[in-house]
């Protein structure tokens, strides 16, 4: 497998990343993955890895990059722990759908000129909080983004004047939405509203509710993890990419 730390720039600055594709010399389809709330770290660095040993090139931003580089936190992060919450509160607030928006072109222009990636549209997948990051990367460059995946995405729908539902109409890609179950994010009656958006949009969507998964389900490092569901979404995703992604 080979892997290496690549920059990409943005009008606010230098985002690194980290870059995995199966070697260095062939080509693969290109993935942008979006790690949840917590930011790169082991678990989702695995989860990049286990992408690429289905056959894909991946990149992984650390989004947080305005206030840290990777690691962001000091500590081994933990859900729910007072000293991560108040980390969060630093760092979310650089995650507001304007800055989302400026910074996903960057990513894709830099996963796109990697030797490793076979040229054509990309896929990209989010987890919790970066569920709507995909749907924004998949509105920002609608020509390039072939398929964007959600797993337990919060607030994809609300009646803010940024709401990630009202990006749908510059979306040309696929879209898969994976929910949770009692999901406080995103609950049952803001799906149906949301479904009706994705409707009303002309999407090309599809969905499943993951029965048993609380939000978080798909991170092996999350208290929530449900593995069943977890391999079950895995499943989904790579299915996804490998029909949609030349």
């Amino acid at each position: 497998m080979f892997e290496k730390k690549i920059d990409a720039k943005t009008p606010d600055g230098v985002v690194d990343c980290e870059f995995y594709a199966p070697d260095q010399s062939g080509q693969w389809p290109g993935v942008i993955m979006y790690p949840d709330v917590l930011g790169t770290r082991p678990a989702f660095r695995d989860m990049a890895r286990r992408l690429v040993s289905d056959g894909f090139a991946v990149l992984m931003p650390n989004f947080y990059y305005r206030v840290s580089k990777v690691p962001v936190f000091s500590f081994t992060p933990t859900f729910g722990e007072e000293k991560t919450v108040a980390r969060l509160g630093e760092l979310r607030p650089t995650q507001t759908p304007d800055l989302v928006a400026r910074d996903v072109g960057p990513y894709v222009d830099v996963l796109l000129t990697q030797p490793q990636v076979r040229k054509g549209k990309i896929g990209t997948v989010g987890y919790c909080m970066t569920g709507s990051f995909a749907m924004r990367t998949a509105a920002a460059m609608p020509d390039d983004i072939a398929v964007a995946i959600s797993f337990h995405g919060s607030k994809l729908y609300s009646n803010d004047p940024d709401s990630a539902h009202l990006v749908l109409p510059m979306i040309k890609a696929k879209l898969y939405f994976g929910f949770a179950v009692n999901d406080k994010t995103m609950p049952d009656d803001i799906v149906v509203k949301f479904k009706e958006a994705l409707d009303g949009a002309g999407s090309d969507w599809d969905s499943d509710i993951y029965e048993g998964a609380n939000h978080g389900w798909c991170m092996p490092d999350h208290p929530k993890h449900n593995e069943a569901q977890a391999e079950r979404g895995w499943a989904k995703m790579v299915g996804l990419f490998k029909d949609n992604l030349g």
